[in-house]
């Protein structure tokens, strides 16, 4: 049964142990704004989500059934003793928000539910043929307007039956007799049905059932007639019939659903899944609903013609072996006079058009079997086509990841990207589809829907008011969070970790929840110091309205703003995990410690004296023009520590990430990603080679770890063969590896841990009995290197594994830098799973600076200070710095003032973001960019520097 405890105005936390946490006891107030700060690995999250949110997690599933409870994954108790006052917690963390194709900003917000039940409740439609305004009637409209057009007039009523279809139609014809008629109108000519009739089977047809010949006029008998014939031909026709006036031949349509009254084209009345593309009524056929389709990229199945087929140009099939596809190929070879050992560029157009795409020729093959000699016709289907139906047809979800890697995302042709189907896009309010409102920036649409109250009728503005409404006020938390450059028909999966916690913590917002527990992840990453204030105003609101809030935190704006303060340190790893002071900010101000040395101006990240002055060449990219970006052209100074600004969603990661390093990479290392679209790029010849240092993970699965990332775990092993007993039993590296037989421990294979499964209970992961943990047998563990197994090694710290190998240059060298990026603290197998992504960027960076340099080298980070204290950011700073004396380029995407002052060259995208963005609005040098006045990141960067 869960712990029952009593609501109070605190939350008390008791023994706290999870993880560096020293059995630390707490009391955060309840229903205020709480910052836990602290330099990174100090414990500040291993309060936050792995003691109080955790134990929310395990309150909340104790309260199912034990029934339930099977079906969910383990939660393990947190190390504590005793949490007291705890409400129901929400985490809102930083991970992105799935990877669904589906998944957009509007799905995500629910904003685009509440869109389609506006177009399915209040939209015009619109023909997708003649562009009328479609009609839908009832009978008795039906025939006062019939009368009032054709009054004085002959006419004749028909039912449409077979519209632009091929087949002879001998059996309609009979079926149509039985029921009674005696004329068709086929293909716009009157005729007797005839025993027998039948038409061309390979000619499209329209076929409509004469109902009624009739004179128009306004006596009663003509009345009850003409209603009759209406009745009759809306069964027939299937609600739909059609009037000529047999002098001029004029035709038109009625119907009981939406139709055309030009062209006949009707649609069925809308539903809300009629302008969803989750749904097979509204999803665009050709993309089913994804609005992208996958393309074969040639240059992605031949990266270097150069290479021939022999040593591998064809990467789908690699290096030649004994195998029926190269047998195929060296037939074809045979064919069009050419050679496997031939470079790909000389083999001619026809050839390789043979081998990727097939052709309609068998091929003659030879075989030996059971000592006959055999022949065979085989097709040679063409390795792009095998890629291209392996992804189509395949089940295997390894086989579609593997053609996808030969593939390109492009926009679907027949939606044009908006993932619906044709007759959905003509359902318009206030003249705009669905598909152009979701595409709009967040804060055009907010002000789209502002001014639509004026432009709607009486009864739009009735069925809309309650959905507009809500629509405005999920729009507006959008803004308030800084996501006002967002469009809602944004793929989820473009999102960075940061805007998909804005977008949840707008919708919690919008959920208006009250006595709920929040705790946030660093919600300010990725925001510009101008949209701070916003986020800051939107979790005073959260808080004001009887919520409590814990926000794990390093921006100053952010603390000084908060009602309570938690510090936990004195430093990262073992040597922290203890509360260093706590209190109001103002409190926090007066305490000795590290935070608040940098907050009350003790210590500072000081602005160098003076700015580089580079090696004089520069890297020019003219006319960038992808997504926002309008024709930006710039120049990099080389040689220089250079940080791209502006607010969120200006254009800064579309110039560098989707423009700027896939041209560098496709130039130095043949990158197949298509870069944004560009004129020209100059200056190539300066630099030799481009690191791009990003925040992906280091690895997915728990096997891999900065030990195996940075390779230092090779020279380990290597170190570890050469000890006199190793030497002896003969061992090799292998011998010292957890992912392969021989050395591991068998039971566990190498992890460490087994899992115990408790049916209806939790799984229980438990030490192995085997290895006690070690992840290695018995045998392995004998082997010591100054009294240290290979176990013991990758359970020290990096701070504790520096001095261990400082004799090994090799082992030295690689950990060292890992220190020097302010990792200390992680240890060195530690799982790459558990690494935050500001950790996973800092080993790559330490990574690349334990290589050797060439002086030469683009470096490209984007927001590197991302979950860094003050202090961590003094220290990475100073390992940039030495890259860049060293004569080479590091440009920095970033919005911390800190970084940002010790630039030595500035450019700063905007003015706004999304549509208002993409221009160059300053450059230079932080001095020089704060003399704009336009500019957003000059104003902030003013006060740092004064």
């Amino acid at each position: 049964m869960p712990d029952t405890t009593e609501f109070t105005e605190y939350i008390e936390v008791l023994g706290a142990r999870a993880h560096n946490l020293k059995n630390i006891d707490v009391i955060i107030p309840r229903e205020k704004l709480v910052v836990i700060t602290g330099l990174s690995g100090s414990g500040k999250s291993s309060l936050a989500f792995d003691t109080i949110y955790a134990e929310g997690q395990r309150r909340y599933i104790e309260t199912f059934s034990a029934y339930a409870r099977q079906f969910l994954g383990g939660l393990e108790r947190p190390d504590v003793d005793k949490i007291d006052g705890l409400s129901p917690v929400i985490a809102i963390e930083q991970k992105t928000t799935g990877k669904s194709p589906r998944s957009t900003v509007g799905t995500i917000t629910e904003i685009y539910d509440f869109l389609r039940l506006l177009y399915a409740r209040g939209a015009d439609a619109y023909s997708y043929n003649t562009g009328e305004k479609m009609v839908s009637y009832t009978d008795d409209q039906i025939r006062e307007l019939i009368v009032e057009k054709f009054d004085g007039k002959r006419i004749t009523i028909l039912a449409p039956i077979i519209r632009s279809r091929k087949g002879h139609y001998r059996e309609l014809f009979e079926q149509i007799s039985k029921q009674g008629f005696l004329k068709v109108r086929v293909d716009g000519e009157i005729k007797d049905i005839e025993s027998g009739m039948k038409l061309d089977r390979y000619k499209t047809h329209d076929i409509e059932t004469v109902i009624d010949r009739m004179a128009v006029d306004t006596s009663a008998e003509t009345d009850t007639r003409l209603a009759n014939s209406i009745k009759t031909a809306m069964y027939h026709g299937e609600d739909v019939m059609m009037v000529i006036e047999q002098e001029s031949g004029e035709a038109r349509y009625y119907s009981r659903n939406l139709m055309c009254p030009s062209s006949g084209i009707s649609y069925p009345n809308p539903e809300p899944n009629n302008f969803s593309f989750n749904s097979p009524k509204g999803a665009c056929d050709y993309c089913n609903g994804l609005g992208v389709i996958n393309e074969i990229n040639i240059k992605k199945i031949i990266p270097d013609p150069k290479v021939s087929i022999k040593k591998g140009g064809i990467v789908p099939i690699g290096e030649y072996k004994s195998s029926w596809i190269f047998k195929q190929i060296e037939i074809i070879g045979e064919k069009f006079d050419f050679k496997i050992t031939d470079p790909i560029e000389k083999i001619s157009a026809e050839a390789m058009e043979m081998i990727l795409n097939g052709g309609k020729e068998k091929f003659t093959v030879s075989s030996k079997t059971l000592g006959v000699n055999r022949e065979y016709k085989i097709d040679f289907e063409g390795i792009s086509s095998f890629i291209r139906n392996q992804h189509d047809e395949s089940g295997s979800a390894s086989i579609k990841r593997w053609a996808k890697e030969f593939m390109d995302e492009v926009e679907c042709p027949v939606c044009h990207g908006s993932r619906l189907k044709k007759e959905s896009l003509y359902f318009k309010v206030n003249g705009q589809n669905i598909a152009e409102l979701s595409a709009m920036d967040i804060s055009d649409l907010a002000e789209w829907f502002e001014n639509l109250n004026e432009n709607l009728s009486e009864k739009q503005k009735t069925i809309a008011s309650e959905i507009v409404k809500e629509i405005k006020a999920r729009l507006s938390f959008l803004v308030d969070v800084g996501l006002n450059y967002l469009s809602l028909n944004r793929s989820s999966r473009t999102l960075s970790g940061g805007e998909a916690q804005r977008i949840r913590l707008a919708t919690q917002i919008g959920s208006q929840l009250v006595g709920v527990l929040y705790i946030l992840d660093e919600p300010s990453i990725g925001l510009h110091q101008r949209d701070n204030e916003k986020l800051i105003k939107s979790l005073e609101q959260l808080r004001d309205i009887g919520n409590s809030v814990i926000v794990v935190e390093h921006d100053k704006d952010m603390i000084e703003r908060a009602d309570y303060v938690i510090d936990i340190g004195p430093a990262a790893g073992r040597f922290g995990g203890q509360i260093v002071s706590k209190g109001t900010p103002a409190e926090l101000l007066q305490e000795h410690t590290l935070t608040a040395a940098y907050l009350n101006g003790e210590k500072e990240i000081a602005v160098p004296k003076k700015r580089r002055e580079g090696n004089g060449k520069t890297l020019k990219l003219t006319g960038a023009t992808g997504n926002n970006l309008k024709n930006v052209s710039i120049e990099l100074p080389l040689g220089k520590l250079i940080c791209v600004t502006g607010v969120s969603g200006s254009g800064k990661s579309t110039l560098i990430n989707e423009t700027l390093y896939p041209i560098l990479n496709a130039h130095f290392f043949n990158g197949v990603k298509k870069p944004a679209p560009y004129k020209k790029i100059e200056g190539l010849e300066h630099i030799d080679k481009v690191i791009d240092i990003d925040q992906s993970p280091i690895g997915r699965t728990p096997r891999s770890n900065p030990a195996t990332y940075t390779d230092v775990f090779s020279e380990i092993r290597s170190l570890f063969t050469q000890t006199p007993e190793a030497m002896i039993r003969g061992y090799k590296p292998g011998r010292f590896s957890f992912n392969v037989s021989g050395g591991r421990c068998e039971t566990c294979e190498g992890s460490g841990l087994r899992v115990i499964e408790m049916n209806f209970l939790p799984d229980v992961y438990v030490e192995c009995e085997t290895c006690q943990g070690k992840r290695f047998n018995r045998e392995t563990l004998e082997i010591r290197y100054k009294g240290k197994s290979i176990s013991d090694v990758l359970d020290m710290t990096v701070d504790d594994a520096v001095p261990f190998f400082e004799n090994i240059p090799k082992i030295y060298r690689k950990i060292k830098t890992i220190q020097d990026v302010g990792l200390g603290y992680i240890t060195l197998g530690q799982q790459s799973t558990t690494l935050s992504g500001g950790e996973a960027q800092r080993i790559k960076l330490a990574t690349e600076l334990s290589k050797k340099d060439t002086g030469n080298t683009f470096y490209i980070m984007d927001e590197p200070t991302t979950g860094l204290h003050f202090e961590d950011i003094r220290v990475l700073m100073d390992v940039i710095n030495k890259l860049v004396d060293k004569g080479n380029t590091v440009l920095i995407i970033e919005h911390n003032m800190d970084v940002i002052k010790l630039a030595d060259y500035i450019i700063d995208i905007g003015y706004e973001g999304g549509k208002g963005g993409g221009q160059l609005v300053a450059k230079g040098t932080p001095e020089e960019v704060t003399k704009n006045k336009k500019s957003y990141t000059a104003h902030f960067l003013k006060k740092e520097l004064s």
